[in-house]
């Protein structure tokens, strides 16, 4: 028996712990599942540890995905009698491994950071001068490997951190001419009203030429993004940089979809991010939930894209391309979209995989008419992406 009957104060006590640890490590868990908990609990008993692992996960998961970490928080909070050495070994910074060696265990960082967010190091017992020296080496490679770290297994602290260094990217757009014109000192285009004023100023002779150049203005984007259990995180982290681009120079318009299609566009404009993203997050009634990719991206077809998009528009597509059934209407979607925008850019976090393989159904319908095929799991797959948005495009077009 885990606890004593004649204490079930502490037990509805530990109970709301643990499911705070489990919210702010990233699991949606109300205070309606707690209380569902603690009424279960009640009629099945304390009599055996696997009953109560399987009464707590029974209330407190809604998805399978949340599985694995609701097991490891479950060890390491009921059970484990070496706990806090698990975490203060669960909050070391993480170093790049060699080639072939043995990948890391599977463990959740958040987990760590939610069950001891604000843990004091332990003092160290070299001298001072050699701590120094040891310390600035660490914030160097953490630095580095903040950026090669997936969105997915983040701290709370390194991901405030990600976001900082994702506001100092320099965003960079693809500059395209346009059918308005400007005053050039160069030779292009002649400006015979302002050759002809002049003359007129000069006594009817010709001292020089006047001359015009198309505007340029930055490429439009839009930013469709996955908001699905299995890409809510890292579709986060790209609202972020969906922000960040929108209070550059571009004009960005943003739509989220999980079982239906939301528009977000407005919802950005806040300046501060964190408050804007909260403000989409509120909005969206299917954050986290199920994904309907095909039937999404036919509602933006039918509805948005004649309002919104553009031949002179990037597209940002972010998903794992994960669609259950018939793929051929997707293939039919995508083709669309793919034919009203100058070009398609799908991110994708499964290609954090080395030895990932386009193999399921909906990825091999989606992925020919894409241009680019890129991925978005990290900070450094975010600079890459910039570097892509500001190249210019391979194929000619013509000003709009």
């Amino acid at each position: 028996m885990l606890f004593s009957k004649n204490s079930p104060g502490h037990l509805a006590e530990n109970v709301m712990h643990f499911a705070r640890v489990l919210r702010t490590a990233g699991m949606p868990v109300g205070s309606d599942r707690v209380h569902t908990a603690l009424a279960a609990l009640q009629v099945a008993g304390l009599e055996s540890k696997r009953d109560f692992h399987a009464v707590l996960s029974a209330c407190l998961i809604d998805r399978i995905e949340h599985r694995e970490l609701f097991d490891q928080a479950f060890v390491l909070f009921w059970r484990d009698p070496d706990l806090m050495g698990r975490m203060r070994a669960l909050l070391l910074p993480k170093v790049n491994l060699k080639e072939g060696a043995q990948p890391p265990p599977p463990e959740n960082r958040r987990l760590g950071d939610a069950l001891f967010p604000h843990q004091p190091n332990r003092p160290p017992d070299e001298p001072e001068q050699e701590q120094v020296e040891i310390h600035a080496e660490l914030t160097w490679n953490d630095r580095e490997v903040l950026r090669q770290a997936d969105f997915d297994t983040m701290t709370a602290d390194e991901w405030r951190e990600a976001q900082r260094l994702l506001r100092q990217l320099q965003l960079v757009f693809e500059p395209l001419p346009t059918r308005r014109t400007r005053r050039a000192t160069r030779p292009g285009t002649a400006d015979w009203r302002a050759t002809l004023a002049a003359m007129a100023r000069h006594g009817g002779e010709l001292w020089d030429t006047r001359w015009r150049a198309p505007r340029i203005q930055p490429a439009p984007l839009l930013v469709l993004a996955d908001i699905s259990g299995s890409m809510s995180r890292y579709s986060r982290m790209l609202l972020h940089f969906a922000h960040a681009l929108g209070h550059a120079d571009a004009k960005v318009e943003s739509f989220v979809f999980g079982t239906r299609l939301t528009r977000t566009t407005r919802l950005l404009k806040s300046r501060d991010p964190d408050i804007a993203v909260g403000q989409v997050v509120r909005a969206v009634a299917d954050w986290s939930g199920g994904t309907r990719i095909t039937t999404s991206l036919h509602d933006f077809n039918q509805h948005w894209a004649r309002r919104v998009l553009t031949g002179r528009t990037t597209v940002l597509l972010i998903s794992d391309g994960l669609e259950h059934g018939d793929t051929k209407q997707l293939s039919f979607e995508m083709e669309r979209l793919h034919k009203r925008c100058r070009r398609l850019v799908w991110l994708n976090p499964l290609l954090r995989f080395a030895k990932f393989e386009p193999r399921a159904a909906g990825i091999q319908a989606m992925l020919p008419h894409c241009d680019k095929f890129l991925p978005a799991h990290n900070l450094q797959s975010l600079a890459d992406l910039v570097g892509v948005l500001s190249a210019p495009d391979a194929t000619p077009r013509r000003p709009h």
